[in-house]
């Protein structure tokens, strides 16, 4: 008797050693988590606070699974449909709702009702960026707004005041012409057949729209759009820009990076880039946008989002709200990655890169932000817009007739949805 129980005893105490060595706060065993992103500039900083959150969830591994932002979304839907989707990814406005419709990103309106979430410590209204029909469906931990970028080596050889906030389109008009320097192989300006850096903020500050507030009507047929379009395509004709084959076989910011560009919309996510190389370095400031008719700002946000299939909903859960924390996005922030989508948390990342003025970001999209433009099924209307967009910057098709065209497409796809 004396030996049963002795052995019941050495079993129980194996049994709860064992239990205590593959456990987690929550009592589940160890795992390991995937987690998706397409930018290797923001990769140093999420390795930073996945290595914090493994620190204090020792029962979880979080594997990063970089996909160039050209792959990424391929990568992601042959996923889906295959039922190997990482457990945590990042999601942007264009592509959630289809996410959604199709259940393969998880609602987090529990956790929200839980107070599992502090929807106080993001800006208003960035939430409801990934909102679709009364559910939550990403937490954002990223925000973007787009700057002029400008080079003082070309400016001060051609003896031009650098651009500032009292800047509108004549100024850049004037002085794309006199930077442009056949001779040398230097363009004034980077027209980029870009709709959240370029044409997107020209149309809204022309007082257009992309696609009305019901979603139910394209306004790229408008005028104030079209001159907003034709505010672009106008540096390719007078060859004050590379053109779009040009920019295909090397993209406007290598172009801007040799010296060969003086003035560049680019948006905040490239700054960590510019930041690293000498030559940008050196000669590279930025500043808000100049306005038209107005003063707008494209401001969008990056988020997570959960596989509504993880095997471990739990730790994937308990990841995800880390990542969006504000302890994250103080490392975020430290990094001059990007701008964090948390409240008090930016002046980090203004502050680590002292000679870029980087507050021309943070002011943009407080001042006179706009949301990028979604619908229920975006992407659509939005591979479409690329394909038309490309016929006026390849000068085949004149902007007016591009528009019109594009528009009548638009609303057909608006209206089935």
């Amino acid at each position: 008797m004396r030996k049963l129980l002795f052995a019941l005893l050495a079993l129980c105490l194996t049994a709860g050693l064992a239990a205590c060595s593959g456990s987690s706060k929550n009592g589940s065993s160890k795992v390991t988590l995937t987690y998706a992103i397409w930018d290797q500039n923001y990769q140093p900083a999420i390795e930073q606070a996945i290595r914090k959150f493994e620190d204090s969830h020792p029962n979880i591994k979080v594997k990063i699974e970089l996909t160039p932002w050209s792959q990424y979304w391929t990568k992601l839907d042959t996923g889906a449909t295959g039922g190997e989707l990482p457990d945590v990814f990042w999601m942007n406005q264009i592509n959630y709702v289809k996410y959604a419709a199709n259940g393969i990103i998880m609602p987090l309106n529990d956790q929200m009702e839980a107070g599992q979430i502090d929807a106080s410590i993001y800006p208003d209204g960035v939430l409801d960026y990934y909102t679709n029909e009364g559910k939550h469906y990403g937490l954002p931990f990223e925000m973007s707004s787009i700057g002029l970028f400008y080079n003082k080596k070309l400016f001060d050889a051609a003896n031009l005041p650098y651009p500032d906030e009292t800047w509108d389109w004549d100024d850049v008009r004037k002085a794309a012409e006199k930077l442009t320097d056949p001779a040398n192989g230097v363009w004034g300006i980077a027209s980029t057949m870009s709709t959240e850096a370029n044409y997107y903020n020209t149309i809204y500050q022309n007082n257009g729209f992309i696609i009305s507030e019901d979603k139910k009507t394209s306004g790229l047929d408008r005028p104030e759009a079209i001159e907003g379009i034709q505010f672009w395509v106008d540096f390719i004709a007078k060859k004050q820009s590379p053109s779009a084959a040009q920019m295909s076989e090397t993209s406007s910011e290598k172009l801007f990076e040799s010296g060969k560009i003086a003035m560049l919309y680019d948006g905040s996510w490239i700054v960590k880039e510019f930041a690293d190389i000498d030559y940008t370095k050196e000669n590279v400031d930025v500043t808000v946008l100049p306005k038209g008719k107005v003063s707008a700002n494209i401001v969008a946000a990056t988020a997570m989002s959960l596989n509504a299939k993880t095997k471990h909903p739990q730790e994937a859960w308990e990841l995800l709200r880390y990542m969006a924390s504000r302890e994250a996005a103080l490392i975020y922030s430290s990094t001059g990655s990007f701008i964090t989508a948390v409240n008090g948390t930016q002046e980090g990342w203004v502050k680590s890169v002292p000679f870029f003025n980087l507050q021309a970001f943070i002011d943009s999209a407080t001042k006179f932000p706009k949301p990028f433009p979604t619908s229920k099924d975006t992407m659509k209307w939005f591979t479409l817009e690329e394909e038309y967009m490309l016929k006026a910057w390849s000068q085949e098709m004149s902007v007016d007739e591009m528009a019109k065209q594009l528009a009548q497409k638009v609303n057909e796809l608006l209206a089935q949805e």
